[in-house]
């Protein structure tokens, strides 16, 4: 099933928003699933009698399956389609978000949140490889940057569900209804936007090229002139079979990441896993993770702390408006230098903010006035140089710089490495905090992004206006 819209030999912009914004549902849910943990750590500290290393796995825990969610999902959509990957991962969405709340035991739970962690891989790549092959070149960039309008709202909703619920109930470890405990109750309001994603996806068509490489040359022909109008449609149809496998029994397949001359991994992979994994290096999802316990942990009570995290999150949206604004005219590879340069500095400066914290005779941490401001419009700044930047235009990057034949297999692997790095980051925070202190974390992700700023320099290739049958790879 697929919305029907009559088209001439014009390009229909209308539809092709229309299912591109179906599409970054699953971006959404990819923030709320990744926020809504966000409030709720204390709430499974107390219900689990988890410590430091248990709580970072339980948190930490959604990613493994994020990495082996992203690792299958480009393979099997190259398999069975990018329309069925999504709607699985709106099946699976639905069941982590029921699960996650009914858990009585720290097994049961991280047995929910890797399923869900499936869920937010699969979407992670299939989302913006399925927007960069329905949206035509001059704007693809916007389009695909809207993705992370949808995770940061998604994170900014989960913030502000659980801002509201621990108000209403005075904390996440209290009774709120139905003799349920508020964290609880912070992981079902995710409920109702899966329903939604689940239902939305029965009205998108297949991606062209999925069908272009399956050989349903009609299929393909009717979806692209739904998109581009009759006369382009021919012409586009000519040109991705151009560059992809027409039939079944030609299937992409890990050879094809190679070289055919030199017979090494082919340069775009690398740059790939680089892209990935210096996104997360740059600790950005310790800010959206432990956002609550981080500023907890310089003074600030759990009401302001959760505030906080709706604040970040509402500069995180208004950043990335700024990148939609930017991407298709001074192009990728300048945002991800300038985001890189300006996490840098605000990285340091907040390690130094949290260098001048005295710790008092029971172990609470805490920064005198000037130092907490400084801290937290540094750390700020931060998520909108990361929001502006590396957040949205990795995705975009990813979605469009490998070639057609390998963009299942080039967003796989790089989003599985994307979500390890994630992982790491995640599971070792909690640690760090507990051990050497917030300024020696910062510190590494400060140096992380300064790296970031000479490998998007030396190794990243600009894509701005050039159709995916001209990536090269």
């Amino acid at each position: 099933m697929s919305v029907e819209l009559n088209v001439g030999n014009k390009e229909n912009t209308a539809f092709i928003l229309l299912i591109s914004c179906i599409a970054t549902i699953g971006g959404f849910l990819f923030g709320y699933d990744s926020g809504s943990i966000n409030g709720t750590v204390e709430g499974l500290k107390v219900a689990f009698n988890s410590d430091s290393a248990g709580t970072g796995f339980n948190v930490a825990s959604m990613l493994l399956g994020c990495a082996f969610g992203a690792a299958i999902a480009g393979r099997l959509a190259d398999t069975y389609g990018r329309k069925l990957m999504l709607i699985t991962s709106a099946i699976l969405f639905i069941i982590s978000a029921w699960g996650t709340g009914i858990s009585a035991t720290s097994i049961e739970f991280i047995f929910y949140r890797v399923l869900g962690g499936f869920a937010v891989g699969a979407a992670s790549v299939m989302t913006p490889a399925y927007i960069s092959e329905v949206a035509p070149a001059r704007y693809r960039g916007r389009l695909t940057t809207v993705q992370q309008i949808a995770i940061i709202s998604g994170l900014t909703a989960a913030f502000l569900g659980n801002y509201l619920l621990a108000s209403i109930s005075g904390s996440a470890l209290n009774i709120l209804w139905l003799d349920y405990e508020t964290w609880r109750w912070m992981f079902w309001v995710e409920l109702a936007p899966a329903f939604i994603f689940l239902f939305a996806l029965f009205f998108i068509p297949e991606s062209p090229r999925f069908l272009v490489a399956k050989g349903k040359k009609e299929q393909a022909i009717s979806v692209l002139t739904k998109l581009y109008g009759k006369e382009e449609a021919l012409k586009k149809f000519d040109e991705i079979s151009a560059t992809v496998a027409s039939s079944a029994s030609d299937q992409p397949s890990l050879k094809d990441l190679k070289d055919g001359v030199t017979g090494k991994v082919r340069p775009i992979i690398w740059v790939g896993i680089g892209l990935a994994v210096f996104q997360q290096f740059v600790g950005i999802n310790v800010v959206f993770y432990y956002g609550a316990v981080l500023w907890q942990s310089v003074g600030f009570s759990e009401s302001d702390s959760l505030f906080i995290n709706v604040l970040s999150g509402s500069l995180s949206i208004a950043a990335c408006i700024v990148a939609i604004t930017l991407v298709d005219k001074i192009g990728r590879k300048p945002l991800l230098w300038i985001g890189s340069v300006g996490m840098a500095v605000t990285l340091a400066i907040a390690a130094y903010a949290f260098s001048t914290a005295s710790v008092g005779a029971n172990g609470e941490v805490s920064l005198n006035s000037q130092m907490g401001g400084v801290a937290l419009v540094s750390a700020n700044l931060y998520v909108i140089f990361f929001n502006m930047s590396w957040g949205p235009i990795m995705w975009v990057m990813l979605g469009e710089m490998f070639p057609n034949r390998i963009r299942g297999l080039g967003l796989s692997i790089a989003g599985f490495f994307q979500w390890v790095a994630n992982f790491a980051i995640t599971m070792t925070f909690p640690i760090i905090l507990a051990s050497v202190g917030l300024a020696v974390a910062y510190g590494f992700y400060a140096l992380c992004a300064a790296i970031s700023a000479v490998f998007v320099a030396k190794y990243v290739l600009e894509t701005k206006g050039k159709e995916l049958e001209e990536m090269a790879g």
